[in-house]
């Protein structure tokens, strides 16, 4: 299984439209007013409340500089006699203290440290040495993972699924990339999956599903790679990782839990999440042979997906549902599905060592 772990840190809101009338008194306000004259409100205490909110976030990821300059974003709209404006003046000038009180401690400790200096420096080094170290997880988590799937199932499975499975993974990291955020590389988890985690800011849920989806995407393709290796070599582990994957990846379009297809479902309406459970629910249907419903090319992956997007088109919706992010998630869900359905037998092959 696979997720996309993200790291959002809070976007700085977006700058509102002109007020015209208090939001209190509804008195008329011309255009550049920042408070009623008649009951003193606040015009933009809406937005000055999200200002806030976001900058204390910001202290609380102890991103001082950037907590520093949003509440300084702030001032633009307070009047600036308010008592209100010089709390926020005063809260800049404890972070500027703070700040300050920091690079102080670093020079005092610069000067006693004297001609030991470039010792400390060569040790500074040697921390970002073993933080490179600590980095390298990927190419650590990933050897274990190949080592592990070796001794269970041989060689040539564990290689091909690792090559699948980083696809997959891949997939979200170059939709991370691609939107200029960071991203980490995966870490796999053996008998788990794998994670990519990333950091955005300001990500919209559109975004956020199609970084999601990404992954089983690109999974898709890894599918498609191994079936034409498949006919190019007859090679019957090939056909057993086509449908390994393309289970795999349907599994991960399963929306709770925190697997991909928990990321993309906020982007969808309560309509569209059901006319996607519908389809899974078909899909388990049509894999029933002679009415027995526990018969041996029942595919209970299908109804499982299928109920765990019944259950989330009971919750919130977004206020703008995306069509795209739809027409993506139904067609990921159809293509594998009709894929695990045509080779389920495949995957009833031990892989060969």
């Amino acid at each position: 299984m696979s997720t996309t772990n993200a790291t959002v840190l809070p976007p700085e809101p977006a700058p509102p439209e002109v007020i015209h009338n208090c939001p209190s008194c509804s008195h008329w306000l011309p255009e550049g007013t920042l408070a009623c004259p008649d009951c003193q409100t606040l015009t933009y205490g809406v937005h000055l409340a999200e200002i806030a909110r976001s900058a204390q976030e910001l202290e609380q990821e102890q991103k001082w500089v950037e907590a520093r300059e949003r509440w300084r974003s702030a001032l633009a709209w307070l009047p600036e006699e308010t008592q209100q404006a010089a709390s926020v003046r005063q809260h800049i000038a404890q972070i500027d203290a703070r700040l300050k009180a920091a690079d102080d401690q670093k020079t005092k400790w610069t000067k006693r440290l004297g001609p030991f200096a470039p010792i400390a420096l060569f040790l500074l080094k040697i921390k970002s040495l073993l933080f490179l170290v600590f980095k390298l997880k990927f190419l650590l988590s990933l050897v274990a993972f190949f080592g592990i799937y070796w001794v269970l199932f041989g060689w040539k499975f564990a290689a091909g699924f690792l090559a699948c499975l980083f696809i997959h993974e891949m997939g979200h990291y170059v939709a991370v990339r691609r939107r200029g955020l960071k991203a980490e590389l995966p870490v796999f988890l053996p008998m788990m999956g794998a994670y990519v985690r990333w950091y955005g800011q300001g990500v919209s849920l559109e975004d956020l599903a199609s970084i999601s989806l990404a992954g089983p995407l690109y999974g898709l393709f890894a599918v498609f790679a191994c079936y034409g290796f498949f006919l190019s070599t007859h090679a019957p582990i090939f056909m057993v990782l086509v449908y390994v994957g393309a289970w795999v990846n349907f599994l991960n379009l399963f929306p709770l839990l925190g697997l991909d297809g928990a990321q993309a479902t906020y982007a969808l309406s309560r309509l569209q999440r059901g006319l996607v459970a519908t389809t899974c629910v078909v899909l388990f249907a049509l894999s029933i042979t002679n009415g027995e419903v526990f018969g041996p090319t029942t595919l209970w992956i299908f109804l499982i997906v299928g109920l765990g997007m019944a259950w989330r088109a009971f919750g919130p919706e977004p206020e703008k549902p995306s069509t795209r992010t739809f027409l993506y998630f139904q067609a990921l869900v159809l293509i594998l599905g009709v894929i695990v359905y045509r080779t389920q037998f495949a995957g009833m092959v031990a892989p060969g060592r």
